[in-house]
């Protein structure tokens, strides 16, 4: 393709793009480089046109229509197709490792906590009722023993934090 025909094709085919873009639901500049991309193809394969007006009249209509045909297809999302309102992998990566602690940190606690923490931390969400039934505990100590727990809990994992600061 010579720069002579380019230039000399430029004005019809946006002109032509122009008038065809808005039938078939398209910018005129997609149109423009679609056919720009046809004109590459057919040079390619079969040389330059013989009337390159004429051929450029034909790429425009053909390519509008084809747009056309696209667009009464295609349909607009409702809403964006990628939903980032929930947190990102990297968020869930660190929420799984901080979970990891916490049950680790659990286990090594003493006595009847680590079985308390473990209720208390059930998905099942059980009653204080159906974990003192669990545990064999009265339902009158399961808050000071919670509370124990927890404090035991608290500084077991505030001297873990505190041990893997970097210094200096």
């Amino acid at each position: 393709m010579t720069h002579d025909m380019v230039a000399t094709l430029r004005p019809l085919l946006v002109a032509e793009a122009s008038a065809e873009a808005y039938a078939s639901g398209t910018e005129s500049s997609d149109l423009e480089q679609d056919v720009w991309v046809r004109l590459l193809e057919h040079l390619g394969t079969e040389g330059p046109p013989a009337d390159p007006a004429a051929w450029l009249r034909v790429a425009v209509r053909t390519e509008a229509r084809r747009a056309g045909r696209t667009a009464s297809i295609e349909r607009p999302y409702v809403s964006e197709p990628a939903d980032d309102s929930g947190p990102g992998p990297e968020q869930l990566a660190l929420s799984a490792a901080r979970r990891r602690a916490l049950y680790s940190a659990v286990r090594r606690l003493p006595g009847r906590c680590p079985r308390l923490m473990a209720a208390l931390l059930s998905p099942k969400d059980l009653t204080y009722r159906e974990i003192a039934g669990e545990l064999g505990i009265s339902q009158g100590s399961l808050g000071p023993d919670r509370s124990r727990c927890l404090s035991c809990l608290r500084r077991m994992l505030t001297s873990e934090v505190a041990a893997r600061e970097p210094r200096g």
